[in-house]
């Protein structure tokens, strides 16, 4: 008990009083180091650098390069001209292209934060030109936002894998087939709005003519994801190497193809890829340190102690579990609760006899919706940003979609099976 206040304590405050989680993680190590009268500047330092220092985790930076390059190029802007092509002239026709632009950015990505800016950015101008209500319109983008941590490339599921020891081309494919039916849950939802507000389109039905020219111009875009799944499945690359692939790729299209990207503007793509690489890897060392600690301090036997009456109990176990990381994504980030709940929570759940991959990709789901649950908010706050609404105005208009994600994450505990049987399928 001292151990877990002094940790939840130190980590909790520091962010309360307004310190970068990265540095809240480390003082929590720290005060673990003292408390335990551990403490060796040296260690500090090395368990430090060892959080970054992983081959795979060289994903992270490529997938994150290939997103800035995307939405630098112009490949996320022709993925939404094609949904606008086929859907955007029937009613609520642009919440119908949001979706569908937010399932097809979400296999070439894997940032949440990317592809909600991008899409944010792009519609809702046109969402507003066409009298849709802002809460409504900012909610559905930001719920489609984080589709793109689910479809595979997955930053988050990279990172899951690397901290568990989990496979992550097997985490991959797990996500492809629930993360069509978040884009399904969507659907459903904003069909209800639509008929509810009475919500018209403004745009004229596309004949098949330009249908196909406007994907003739997307082609090279909706290629990505093609190369990237084809070549995990086939045992072409490995999903390090798919990372350095999507990156070239965008690059290539960006430059050559689409001609959007100058290469005096490639420099400044590399900057903004650099410094978001630099927070997340920062934070993942920083979690390491507190992750050793954690485990110097026997927490995690203490927590298994904790859960063990619920270990005969597979479906049980998940519901309580996945109710406690849905309340840890109110207040924290979706990489620090992988970094610091995952290393723990993966051998419990394993000891309940879980599937390992499924539980990663619960794991990533829920704190999936953490990342459009308030205070935090993370998604939100970018739609927020964007689109200059006011916060409440985004969680308003969120919230009926997040009940539908909590329906569907309900079904995926009750029935793994909609997870497992899809990924013995793709594998």
């Amino acid at each position: 008990m001292p151990v877990t206040l002094i940790f939840l304590g130190v980590l909790l405050g520091g962010m309360v009083i307004g310190m970068p989680i990265a540095h809240a993680l480390l003082l929590s190590g720290v005060a673990l180091m003292w408390h335990l009268d551990f403490f060796d500047a040296q260690l500090l330092a090395q368990n430090l650098q060892a959080g970054f220092d992983s081959f795979p985790l060289l994903a992270v930076p490529f997938f994150i390069l290939a997103g800035e390059l995307m939405n630098a190029g112009g490949l996320s802007r022709r993925i939404i001209d094609l949904a606008s092509a086929f859907v955007g002239h029937i009613r609520g026709g642009l919440g119908y292209v949001a979706i569908g632009a937010a399932v097809l950015l979400a296999s070439m990505s894997g940032s949440a934060i990317a592809d909600t800016a991008a899409l944010a950015t792009l519609l809702i101008p046109m969402m507003r030109a066409q009298k849709y209500p802002d809460s409504y319109g900012a909610g559905l983008l930001a719920s489609g936002g984080i589709i793109a941590p689910i479809i595979p490339p997955s930053m988050p599921f990279v990172i899951y894998g690397v901290t568990t020891n989990t496979s992550i081309s097997k985490l991959f494919m797990a996500g492809v087939f629930p993360g069509l039916l978040m884009g399904s849950a969507l659907l459903f939802a904003w069909w209800s709005i639509a008929r509810s507000h009475k919500l018209e389109s403004s745009m004229q039905r596309v004949s098949w003519p330009e249908r196909l020219r406007v994907f003739g111009r997307s082609v090279w875009a909706l290629m990505m994801p093609v190369i990237i799944l084809g070549g995990l499945k086939g045992g072409v690359f490995t999903p390090t190497e798919a990372a350095v692939v999507a990156a070239v790729y965008a690059l290539f299209v960006s430059v050559f193809i689409y001609r959007e990207l100058r290469w005096a503007q490639v420099y400044e793509v590399f900057v903004a890829a650099g410094k978001t690489t630099a927070v997340v890897l920062f934070l993942c060392g920083a979690a390491t340190v507190t992750a050793y600690m954690i485990t110097l301090a026997d927490l995690p036997n203490q927590l298994a102690e904790t859960f063990s009456p619920l270990m005969d109990k597979p479906v049980l176990f998940m519901a309580v579990m996945m109710a406690f990381l849905l309340l840890v994504g109110t207040a924290m980030d979706l990489t620090p609760t992988i970094l610091i709940f995952g290393p723990v929570a993966a051998p419990l759940a394993m000891k309940a006899g879980i599937d390992p991959v499924y539980f990663g990709f619960m794991f990533i789901f829920v704190g999936c919706l953490g990342l459009i649950t308030p205070p935090v908010g993370t998604v939100q706050n970018v739609v927020a940003g964007v689109g200059r609404l006011r916060i409440e105005t985004v969680i308003r208009g969120t919230t009926p979609f997040l009940l539908m994600y909590i329906a569907l994450l309900a079904l995926f505990v009750i029935f793994p099976s909609l997870v497992l049987k899809p990924l013995q399928w793709l594998s």
